[in-house]
């Protein structure tokens, strides 16, 4: 193994994070706070929306926005079954039903055609996933949901800061959810943003991550709080406290240079890989669209080398270079294959798509010399492994 290893990620903090963090400590405030209040305003300036409400985690934000709508038991939601988890589980805690999609052709996202076919009448929204960043064809997606009068709700845990026809991603639809996982384009460590420009939805969010209670409870302890307050509903603990809000505010700043690197990275993967018959470079997306680049997923061609995507990960962490694999369709997994009666070769796009890809480093302070290393790297596996060297031989 050498020692120089790259990991498939490292979280992109510095100077500016320590000191956001230490401003709070000197605060003595520590919970959800002015700070979490100011990050929220910040957020949603940025992304151009009414309302930004932190939360705990994206699936905190996806659990709000399915309580905003009232999503009911035997409901059910549209859902890509190349996902994390997350995604579908959330829907379950309603006592909901998941119906799991197939992935459009030779990507990643979505396929609408697919997802008509399982419509019933008791679905009652879908939940588009930009995976790695890639904005889905959200045109498309509304004009289904106004056909079949569904509500969409956007999983954005990848997609901060895409961009869709000259809008960014959370503002294209009533709900979307944001997450500030460790490995996210931004971190604060664990936490998630839920954005709306929808007043009710806003308001109702904004009692629901906090016990269900009335106005600003969060206030009750400061100055100018008061110590009265009303449970209106039976809610939910899913606020964001001001420490890590601190954290999430100092990345925000970085958000449009740390896309910039991340952008500038994945071109020069696309420009080494392309036209190799052993590789395939994630999907190109057209002119008014803007890729995150949370994740870098390269696919392997299975007919043009001698190993598979297993092997091709260790051969590359056997030259130090750190990878993941991004997603093990939901119903390959025991839970949905279980409940719902999923099997292999139900959603045959996405399980091509998992049985190739691999995801590349790909983060804000990435070197020049370690992305060539991965560029290296990866030539080599297919080098030393395509079908062709082997006939040669």
């Amino acid at each position: 193994m050498n020692d120089n290893y790259i990991a498939f990620h490292r979280p992109s903090v510095g100077l500016e994070e320590e000191e956001a963090v230490k401003q709070v400590l000197a605060s003595k405030w520590l919970t959800t706070g002015p700070v979490a209040r100011r990050f929220e305003q910040e957020f949603a300036s940025y992304i151009g929306c009414r309302h930004a409400i932190a939360v705990n985690s994206a699936t905190a934000a996806l659990q709000l926005a399915f309580d905003a709508i009232g999503l009911s038991p035997k409901d059910e939601v549209l859902v890509p079954s190349y996902t994390f988890t997350a995604s579908a589980a959330v829907i379950t805690h309603f006592g909901a039903q998941p119906i799991l999609c197939d992935s459009v052709p030779g990507g990643f996202n979505i396929d609408i055609k697919d997802a008509e076919k399982r419509v019933s009448e008791r679905t009652r929204a879908i939940l588009p996933v930009h995976i790695a960043g890639e904005p889905c064809e959200m045109e498309d997606i509304h004009r289904f949901a106004k056909k079949f009068n569904l509500h969409v709700v956007e999983d954005a845990a990848h997609a901060l800061p895409s961009g869709y026809k000259g809008n960014r991603i959370g503002t294209t639809s009533a709900l979307t959810a944001f997450s500030f996982y460790a490995t996210k384009t931004i971190t604060t460590g664990e936490g998630g943003m839920l954005t709306t420009d929808n007043d009710e939805y806003a308001e109702r969010a904004c009692s629901m991550r906090l016990h269900g209670i009335s106005g600003d409870a969060w206030k009750r302890y400061a100055k100018e709080g008061s110590w009265y307050y009303e449970v209106l509903d039976a809610g939910y603990k899913l606020n964001m406290c001001d420490l890590l809000a601190s954290i999430g505010a100092a990345q925000l700043r970085k958000c449009d240079s740390f896309h910039e690197r991340r952008s500038a990275i994945a071109a020069k993967y696309r420009a080494a890989f392309e036209g190799m018959d052993e590789l395939e470079n994630p999907p190109a997306t057209a002119n008014d669209i803007q890729h995150g680049w949370h994740l870098f997923i390269l696919r392997i061609c299975r007919y043009a080398l001698r190993v598979d995507r297993a092997t091709f990960i260790d051969e590359l962490r056997q030259m130090g270079i750190g990878t993941s694999v991004h997603f093990i369709p939901l119903h390959l997994h025991p839970y949905y294959r279980d409940r719902y009666g999923y099997v292999e070769g139900d959603f045959p796009n996405a399980e091509d798509a998992y049985s190739r890809c691999i995801s590349l480093p790909i983060y804000p302070d990435m070197n020049e010399f370690e992305v060539g290393r991965v560029i290296n790297a990866v030539k080599k596996v297919v080098q030393l492994n395509r079908k062709s060297a082997l006939i040669a031989a």
